[in-house]
């Protein structure tokens, strides 16, 4: 299993893996990544077994407000996947020490991240990870 920062070259592979998660189109998503992998406030990491990307980890400096923070900037996972194959490895958790490190170099004493309220599987993850549920909102939209 090979870890590493993801280049802009492999911004379709991660767009591969993240439409699974996120509603988005590849293209889409291939061009957001290859804007998030040179800029200096992102960061994405990716994994590999042999030559297959298994999974991938994106996070951020975000300057904002974040729920249950005190300071500024805080790093923020962004999005987390991990091939179902490939679960309970150890590789989500080795991505997410990639973004903390990340994090952490980047001056961060506080790290970050959000689930919808019905995704069990990553409120599972965040607490086996040490992160602690801050709190629990449901957003509202309308159209004028």
């Amino acid at each position: 299993m090979v870890i590493k920062r993801a280049e802009s070259s492999e911004a379709a592979d991660l767009a591969k893996l993240a439409v699974k998660m996120w509603d988005s189109t590849v293209s889409e998503l291939t061009a957001s990544f290859a804007d998030s992998v040179n800029s200096e406030n992102t960061v994405c990491f990716i994994a590999y077994q042999d030559n297959l990307t298994v999974g991938f980890a994106q996070c951020q400096l975000r300057h904002d407000y974040v729920e249950g923070t005190e300071t500024s900037p805080v790093g923020y996972l962004e999005g987390i996947f991990v091939r179902e194959e490939f679960r309970c490895l150890g590789i989500a958790s080795r991505l997410l020490n990639e973004c903390q490190n990340w994090a952490k170099a980047k001056g961060c004493t506080e790290f970050a991240s959000d689930c919808e309220i019905n995704n069990d599987d990553s409120l599972k993850f965040h607490l086996k990870t040490g992160f602690a549920e801050a709190n629990r909102i449901i957003c509202f939209s309308k159209k004028l």
